[in-house]
């Protein structure tokens, strides 16, 4: 305990010094005449500022970006359902991004963001019928965490962590069915 209000004694005194030594150099700079600025080139049109993306767009590629990163993450699940080996590891990690991934999917599609092709293949039924859109996610996000806690009790491929992993990937193509243009 000593050992720690001294260093944070010692904190406070260099933190004190530095606002001291600051606060000097810029008095004494004030103290002296400022140097003469170098002549002003000639004034020439500025581009005019970029806007940047809309909003819509920043929302696409959002979406687009959460969407490939659960698609990468599940790839290993998908892998184990055809009979590779399971590797502790490598599941927990995907299980606990994917955890994580699928709390940002229906922040993904703002009102701004229903424009749809060329620009997304996220239909418009997504806005108009919302509450079953949700619905269907939050499915895919309880789903998510059954299998999470079932791979921490188990440690193992089994049937049930199999059927699991299953029920995750139904919920992916029942919502790519009705809220996705091919």
């Amino acid at each position: 305990m000593n050992g720690k209000v001294i260093t944070t004694r010692q904190t406070m005194v260099v933190g004190a010094a530095l606002i001291l030594g600051a606060a000097f150099a810029l008095s004494a700079k004030s103290q002296t005449a400022p140097a003469a600025a170098p002549p002003a080139p000639p004034a020439a049109a500025a581009p005019p500022a970029a806007a940047g993306p809309s909003p819509a767009r920043v929302a696409i590629e959002n979406r687009k970006a959460v969407y490939t990163l659960i698609g990468n993450n599940f790839k290993p699940l998908a892998a184990l359902l055809k009979g590779s080996p399971y590797d502790a590891a490598t599941v927990q990690k995907s299980i606990a991004r994917l955890v994580f991934l699928s709390g940002l999917v229906a922040d993904a599609f703002p009102d701004v963001s229903n424009v749809g092709e060329p620009d997304t293949k996220a239909k418009p039924d997504i806005w108009t019928s919302r509450a079953d859109f949700d619905k269907k996610v939050k499915e895919f996000q309880t789903h998510l965490v059954a299998l999470q806690v079932l791979n921490d009790t188990d440690k193992e491929a089994t049937e049930a962590f199999k059927t699991a992993a299953t029920a995750i990937g139904q919920d992916c193509k029942a919502c790519h069915d009705l809220y996705r243009a091919k």
